[in-house]
Formats: structure tokens, C-alpha cells, sequence
């Protein structure tokens, strides 16, 4: 599977917050290294992680992913409700979206509507305790691969 995202295009000129903690460059370079392993089954929502594999690792990651992504870059998170009434996030970040996880999605991304109409809370998503389970450990593979 190749890996590409909304907002990739102008991804690179996207800069981390000067006191987020981690060495990164850019949002596209938070990218590549969620990419290079640190998306996991154990990352993945648990509702969907038997369809969870190395070919589709944005698979289930989303939330945890669009909260970090505000937590090291800044902006806000949004979600598109899905069928069966959850949010699939993603974030807002200098007046442009982006979804690092749209390609868990395939061809059905196309049919995604970014209407920044629905601010999500991480109060509401972390009151899931394996949610907030799964973001501690996707920001602790983070801090091992670029914390400073």
C-alpha cells in the first residue's frame, strides 16, 4: 500500500510547536515515522483490529493520531461521522486539513466530506480508557523514536 494523506502537498511546511518535545521536522516527517512501525496493532482501535495489518497501518488509528498531530503542530481536530454513529478525525492546522490516516479508507476516501463541521473533544474520546490507553502508547513510540 502506498501511504499518502490529505494535505500532504504542504505537509512539509507544516512545523512543530517550539515546545512539543519531539525532533521532527515537519508534519510530513511525523508521517514517516508513524509509518515506519509506530502505527501497530496495538495502536489500532480494538472494534478493528483483526482487520488491522503492515499493508493498511493507518487502520484504526485515527483519533489517537489527529490528537497528537494537535498536540506537537497545534490547530484543531475535526471528525466526519461515519456510519454507526463514530467520527473518523482529523485535523485543521493553519486554515488547511489534513488526515494522516485517510488511506485506511482506500478508494472510499473520495467519498469523505471535510466540512470542519464537527470540533472533536478529547475529554469525550479519552473518556474511553483504552482510547486514552492506545494515545499514551502511540506517544511513548514516539518519544523512543524522536523524543528529545
Amino acid at each position: 500500500m502506498e501511504y499518502v494523506f490529505l494535505g500532504q502537498e504542504t505537509a512539509e511546511t507544516v512545523r512543530p510547536l517550539d515546545n512539543c518535545g519531539y525532533r521532527l521536522e515537519s508534519l510530513a516527517d511525523l508521517f514517516n515515522v508513524l509509518s515506519d512501525g509506530i502505527w501497530r496493532a496495538e495502536t489500532c482501535a480494538p472494534r478493528m483490529r483483526d482487520e488491522w495489518s503492515t499493508d493498511n497501518r493507518t487502520w484504526g488509528q485515527c483519533s489517537i493520531t489527529a490528537f497528537l498531530v494537535q498536540d506537537i503542530f497545534g490547530g484543531e481536530v475535526y471528525g466526519i461521522l461515519r456510519p454507526g454513529g463514530n467520527y473518523h478525525c482529523y485535523n485543521v492546522i493553519g486554515g488547511r486539513q489534513y488526515d494522516l490516516t485517510i488511506a485506511q479508507f482506500g478508494d472510499e476516501a473520495a467519498g469523505l466530506v471535510y466540512d470542519d463541521n464537527n470540533p472533536q473533544s478529547r475529554d469525550v474520546h479519552f473518556a474511553k480508557e483504552e482510547k486514552y490507553q492506545r494515545y499514551l502508547l502511540l506517544k511513548e513510540l514516539l518519544n523512543e523514536a524522536r523524543g528529545m
